[in-house]
């Protein structure tokens, strides 16, 4: 397998479910192997921002998934909360790239402090450890004190934080078009082509 087209994709329990389905969509669009990790809180929040409801168990979800996103099941890898033993869990193995979208700040602070309590904390863990690309799309107002320290102590380990803070200068006319800023601007940072949004400056694609 090539490692340079893998990914992890983490989903954590804050608002912002369009924006980390949109994100898989166009992830395995662009022929990613997608390593998709899904907290139990990040379950409620699909159901309730996106009318989803994933199964708990890995397969039944995977199903789901390819179902609802019409995507090849090849590219697609759900793996459970506590599954060890996934490649996500060792640097020997684990994509070099990942993404926590949307991230909560119960999951930003777990990072900070390198808990590795479930398999999103320790594959994020993992991705630090070998100097690879982490991304965490943190939604949450305001921000407290705490909140700004650990998102800090992360930025000074090369974390890159990107708050879910869509822009306007695209004329954005539906709620799909705010969530696919949000969405270029992930991929942008990935490295990955994307005609979601021009960049500033460019023509309209």
């Amino acid at each position: 397998m090539n490692r340079d087209k893998t990914i992890t994709l983490a989903f954590t329990g804050a608002s912002g479910a369009p924006y980390g389905l949109r994100l898989l969509e166009c992830l395995l669009a662009a022929d990613y192997k997608v390593y998709l990790l899904i907290s139990s809180a990040a379950r409620v929040v699909m159901a309730t921002e996106h009318d989803l409801k994933l199964p708990s168990g890995p397969a039944a979800a995977k199903e789901a998934l390819v179902k609802k996103l019409n995507c090849n099941p090849e590219l697609l890898e759900v793996c459970g909360k506590e599954d060890w033993f996934s490649p996500v869990a060792s640097g020997s193995a684990a994509p070099k790239k990942m993404v926590v979208c949307p991230c909560s700040a119960g999951s930003v602070a777990a990072i900070a402090h390198g808990m590795s309590d479930n398999l999103i904390e320790r594959a994020a863990d993992v991705v630090m450890k070998e100097r690879g690309q982490l991304l965490l799309v943190v939604r949450e107002t305001p921000f407290s004190t705490l909140h700004l320290e650990n998102m800090h102590k992360l930025s000074q380990m090369g974390v890159t934080i990107m708050p879910a803070a869509p822009g306007f200068y695209h004329q954005p006319k539906t709620v799909e078009d705010l969530v696919d800023f949000m969405v270029a601007r992930i991929l942008d940072h990935l490295d990955i082509e994307q005609k979601l949004v021009a960049r500033w400056g460019y023509d309209n694609r």
